[in-house]
């Protein structure tokens, strides 16, 4: 009877600990990604007349547009440094074309681990000329990379929201290229 409790007792704090670990790790990864972190702070300071700053998140106005094939057009409405030492620039991958367009599979790049994981921006690049380096999009510990991820398609007149991250440049480096597979290359201000 003694070693049926025991192991009742010790089940019982595995799933309590389980259950606790769960609880922990949803509370801190809530939300829907940082993708929306922008868009709430700017729909704040558009509520109370004021006009979003380059720190609240994007700008009305984009800072750069790439063209495309097909009627694709990316919009960077922001780019910003993190404390955490990555870069993240958002945008909106827009079609301007008359059908819907399939997302070509370019915009994910060639290498295999970011392939192996479907249809992403995988493929974007800043490059510092200043300081002779090519900064790749970010990946997770699975090879995933940090990027939004699934969109395989666009409708006509369809604005999506897209953001990737990379590392960050040195602190004094404020201007970089930004190219994107099958798009025209800009060059862009770092901000933050």
């Amino acid at each position: 009877m003694g070693i049926r409790f025991t192991a009742k007792a010790r089940r019982a704090m595995v799933s309590l600990t389980l259950a606790t670990g769960l609880v922990v790790g949803v509370a801190s990864c809530g939300g829907g990604g940082e993708d929306e972190k922008p868009e709430s702070s700017a729909s704040a300071s558009k509520s109370s007349g004021s006009a979003p700053s380059a720190q609240e998140g994007q700008s009305d106005v984009p800072l750069a547009e790439l063209k495309g094939p097909d009627g694709l057009v990316f919009q960077i409405t922001s780019v910003k440094r993190d404390s955490g030492g990555f870069v993240t620039v958002n945008g909106d991958l827009k079609n301007d074309g008359d059908d819907t367009l399939t997302i070509p599979a370019a915009l994910s790049g060639n290498e295999t681990e970011i392939i192996r994981n479907g249809r992403s921006f995988g493929g974007a690049t800043l490059v510092d000329s200043k300081g002779k380096k090519r900064y790749y999009v970010l990946r997770d510990t699975d090879g995933r990379p940090l990027t939004t991820t699934g969109i395989t398609s666009v409708k006509s007149g369809e604005n999506v929201p897209v953001f990737m991250q990379f590392p960050a440049p040195p602190a004094d480096t404020t201007e970089v290229s930004f190219q994107l597979p099958m798009f025209a290359t800009t060059d862009i201000t770092i901000s933050g």
